[in-house]
């Protein structure tokens, strides 16, 4: 069978007609499986939405409870029918509720990734190796440049320039859903034990967090008249805000962002970051060729990110890829700004 009969790449995402579904489709459509949360993947308007049960709290919490007409939680490792095919959902290791899927017909199986990463976050279950024989894999650090350090000694670099700068506030710039709280709890182990003090568009998906079980300590949401008394504080937002107006009523602020694409110094320099953290919620190049090694798939789709160099590194290891050219994922959508963790196709 051709990998082409299962899965057919549309201007409206991938489209699986065996099942007549669309996976993380990009315009609303009659039936999606949604691998995770960001809104690059998981858009409202659709009929039904297939996802983690941790996925579809998020999705309600960002576009209310109204964002589908119905929908379908599939946990983690349960097998469901869809159309002619079998569906299931593992651990992605992205995010909270992030899943790869697995689609199962006629003895072939494909897995496509979302988004994902290989190192542990406190904050969701960790990657799991799906074997299959078509295996469409995000590229977002998809270039040798990209080898993520160890977050907990980035973490350590802010929690000892908090020690040093006592009368300054830092501003962390971070994704308000998954890497905010993500730099909370790798906080909380490195022993910051005060609060965590949060922009207004951090709030609703940290309680959303909170209600599923994930305990980020106490955080208190920034208001106007207690700026100017945060000097020694941490304060998470929106990487834009650390740009705005917003910022410069903090006692001396050190401007901080945590993201994969700060390996690439000159984007700190551009965006005016004093403490760059390089914290990725992705795979990065190491990671993304040892698991389509991992998973013994003999065709690789590659999508949203760095395409060609990856396409071009499973030629040499006698693999069969493709680029999909997917156009549409990797932007948040938020105004987050030029420290999001987006691919090429989103803001630079």
């Amino acid at each position: 069978m051709r990998p082409e009969d299962l899965l057919i790449p549309t201007p409206k995402g991938l489209y699986c007609p065996p099942a007549d579904a669309y996976i993380d489709p990009l315009r609303p459509v009659d039936r999606a499986l949604v691998t995770h949360g960001h809104a690059d993947h998981a858009r409202p308007g659709n009929a039904a939405v297939m996802a983690t049960p941790e996925t579809i709290a998020i999705m309600a919490a960002r576009y209310g409870e109204e964002f589908c007409a119905s929908r379908q939680p599939a946990a983690y490792g349960a097998r469901q029918t869809v159309g002619e095919v079998t569906v299931s959902y593992h651990p992605a290791g992205h995010v909270l509720g992030s899943a790869q899927i697995l689609l199962e017909w006629k003895g072939f199986r494909a897995v496509v990734s979302g988004d994902y990463k290989r190192a542990s976050d406190p904050t969701c279950p960790g990657f799991e190796v799906v074997p299959c024989d078509l295996f469409v894999t995000e590229a977002t650090f998809g270039l040798p440049v990209f080898r993520h350090p160890d977050p907990k000694a980035e973490i350590q670099k802010l929690l000892a320039s908090v020690a040093l700068f006592p009368e300054r506030a830092h501003l962390v710039g971070a994704y308000s859903l998954g890497k905010a709280q993500r730099l909370m709890l790798l906080l909380r182990e490195a022993g910051w034990d005060g609060p965590i003090h949060l922009h207004g568009a951090m709030v609703r998906v940290t309680e959303a967090y909170r209600a599923l079980g994930v305990d980020v300590g106490e955080t208190i949401q920034v208001t106007a008249t207690e700026r100017a008394k945060l000097a020694g504080a941490i304060v998470i937002c929106p990487p834009s805000a650390l740009r705005e107006l917003w910022a410069r009523k903090f006692p001396d602020p050190v401007a901080v962002a945590a993201s994969g694409w700060l390996r690439v110094r000159a984007r700190a320099r551009q965006g005016g970051v004093e403490l760059p953290l390089v914290v990725s919620d992705h795979a990065d190049w190491d990671e993304l060729r040892r698991t389509i090694l991992d998973t013994g798939a003999e065709e690789i789709w590659v999508t949203h990110g760095e395409e060609d160099a990856l396409v071009h590194w499973c030629g040499t290891s006698g693999l069969r890829a493709r680029p999909l050219r997917l156009v549409g994922y990797g932007d948040e959508g938020e105004g987050e700004g030029a420290h999001q963790e987006e691919p090429r196709h989103g803001p630079a």
